[in-house]
């Protein structure tokens, strides 16, 4: 089995509101706000993959949704000098909207499974960003694609990951696979660790979570009803590429997640 083959006991049930949800007519109003921040992306074109409009589109998805941004930090990236590696930004996966938000601080290449290519509106907006695609599933790929992400760092620009392989329902629910931080070691390039939360009204929520089977429609509902969501992007201190990959990614989960064992390994 891939090491990108992983099977989360999270399901749907798993994302409910903590809050009541907002009116029907704020619902309405939010879809329609999507729509215009999802076209003007389709507008930028190629320019998208272009970091300053790459994180002005991210910020109006969010709004659009209803989703309050909070960051530790203007920029998750670490300055290297001229002609220095990128940064390995890996985070932790709750859901879809951990990709936006880290996107809205600090503009990467996001790695994201294969199916995201196909989802309708984002898809097209994640390849003219430049996302790279893996098959989770596909073992004799994965040599390939770590080629592929430490090449991108070598040439400067920063690459987002989620070594925990799918979404759970909270930062520490998987425990990560090793491949992608190859890639950093490779390049020579900084890890950046990032924890992503959601909370609603200051309180932990799992209603952003996209978990199981279950669709992307059925969870962009979920969220466009959600009252008070705030999305939290929370940067630790940077890794050094020494040692070997399995290293690597201990530290960098004990990093976000604390001191909390995976609730799944």
């Amino acid at each position: 089995m891939s090491p990108w083959a992983v099977a989360s006991p999270c399901t749907p049930v798993c994302a409910t509101h903590a809050v009541p949800l907002v009116s029907r007519a704020e619902r309405s109003r939010r879809y329609a706000a999507l729509a215009a921040a999802l076209a003007g992306g389709a507008a930028a074109g190629p320019r998208l993959a272009d970091p300053r409009i790459m994180r002005l589109r991210a910020r109006a998805v969010l709004r659009a949704l209803g989703l309050r941004l909070e960051t530790s930090t203007p920029e998750l990236s670490v300055p290297r000098g001229p002609g220095g590696p990128g940064t390995l930004i890996v985070a932790d996966h709750i859901s879809w909207l951990d990709v936006i938000a880290v996107l809205a601080v600090e503009p990467a290449t996001p790695l994201a499974k294969r199916e995201v290519a196909e989802w309708p509106f984002f898809g097209t907006l994640a390849r003219r960003a430049g996302a790279e695609f893996i098959d989770r599933d596909g073992l004799r790929t994965l040599p390939h694609t770590v080629g592929r992400l430490a090449a991108t760092l070598r040439a400067g620009r920063s690459v987002l990951v989620f070594p925990q392989g799918t979404t759970w329902c909270t930062e520490a629910g998987g425990g990560f696979r090793r491949a992608t931080f190859q890639a950093a070691i490779d390049a020579g390039a900084p890890v950046r660790p990032v924890t992503i939360t959601y909370a609603q009204h200051g309180a932990p929520s799992t209603v952003a979570a996209f978990l199981g089977e279950e669709d992307f429609a059925s969870c962009l509902h979920r969220v466009i009803g959600a009252d008070g969501l705030t999305v939290r992007v929370t940067a630790h201190p940077r890794l050094e590429p020494a040692g070997d990959r399995r290293a690597l990614a201990a530290e960098a989960h004990a990093a976000i997640c604390g001191s909390r064992p995976p609730v799944h390994v």
